[in-house]
């Protein structure tokens, strides 16, 4: 799945703050094949980056999974506005605290990790 912005480098999507995380955090999906646990680390973060976005009564209570596609019965899309707004406040704050991203996995890697995954899972940079 291509999840570039629609339109090249000026498409709707080219002033999101999801594109520069997407950029520099896609790749780490592909550790998915390696590392097992890393699988079931960055769906509890997106579950919680889910959760933080979504009201239960939107999400449709308890019950509804992450590992359900965007337009599967029972699951609620993750909005884009939504989704850039998290993020925001999310890299806002790792500047603050003078983040430096390790080599490995750390909660902030995990967490921009998960929010590629939800930008991958419901299609969020194009159209």
């Amino acid at each position: 799945m291509d999840i570039s912005p629609t339109g090249g480098p000026d498409g709707p999507a080219a002033d999101c703050p999801l594109v520069e995380v997407v950029a520099a955090y896609l790749p780490r999906l592909t550790e998915f094949a390696f590392e097992p646990g890393l699988v079931a680390a960055v769906d509890q973060h997106a579950a919680a980056v889910r959760d933080a976005l979504i009201p239960a009564p939107r999400r449709g209570g308890p019950g509804v999974t992450l590992t359900t596609t965007a337009g599967a019965a029972g699951s609620t899309p993750v909005r884009r506005e939504d989704l850039a707004d998290y993020v925001l406040g999310f890299t806002d704050w790792l500047a603050e605290t003078e983040w430096i991203e390790p080599v490995g996995h750390d909660f902030a890697t995990l967490r921009l990790t998960a929010v590629c995954w939800l930008v991958r899972e419901h299609d969020l940079l194009n159209g």
